[in-house]
């Protein structure tokens, strides 16, 4: 990733960035499922989803969902080197994500606001989760740190 992004002063309500495709693989499922203590068998076990839940596969978890959501963001460039830090989300999952599946973010600042402190700033952002269907599967509503220039 190459040069700087963002920063606060260079962010304006109602402006909007679109990220890069990404698929969940399986690889990406197993990974997250196993590393992270996710043994419930909604996304482990295909013969119990197949049988007793709505679904025809297992789904991936809406925290892998929000977490490749985010690598996404990252990736974009608007925070790199200029995002301090995650303030909070307010997350709704909307419908499942499945193995295969390529999701893409679309972000849409919502508004700014300064701080006491002069070198950043605080800017929400709604980022709406869609997949390769352009259905929308998870939306939330974030706050972040920015950095501002050098006064």
């Amino acid at each position: 990733m190459e040069g700087r992004g963002l920063y606060f002063e260079d962010f304006s309500a109602g402006q909007q960035y679109a990220t890069d495709r990404r698929t969940i693989t399986e690889t990406d499922h197993i990974n997250f499922t196993t590393s992270f203590g996710f043994f419930e068998p909604l996304f482990m076990d295909r013969a119990y989803v197949a049988h007793d839940t709505p679904y025809a596969r297992p789904i991936v978890p809406g925290a892998l969902t929000f977490s490749a959501a985010e690598g996404l963001t990252i990736l974009s460039g608007i925070l790199h080197g200029t995002g301090l830090a995650l303030l909070g989300v307010d997350l709704k999952v909307i419908r499942p994500v499945f193995i295969g599946e390529t999701i893409r973010v679309a972000i849409e600042v919502v508004e700014k606001r300064q701080t006491k402190k002069p070198d950043r700033g605080i800017v929400s952002f709604l980022q709406r989760v869609s997949n390769q269907d352009d259905e929308t599967v998870m939306e939330y509503a974030i706050r972040r740190m920015i950095r501002r220039k050098h006064q």
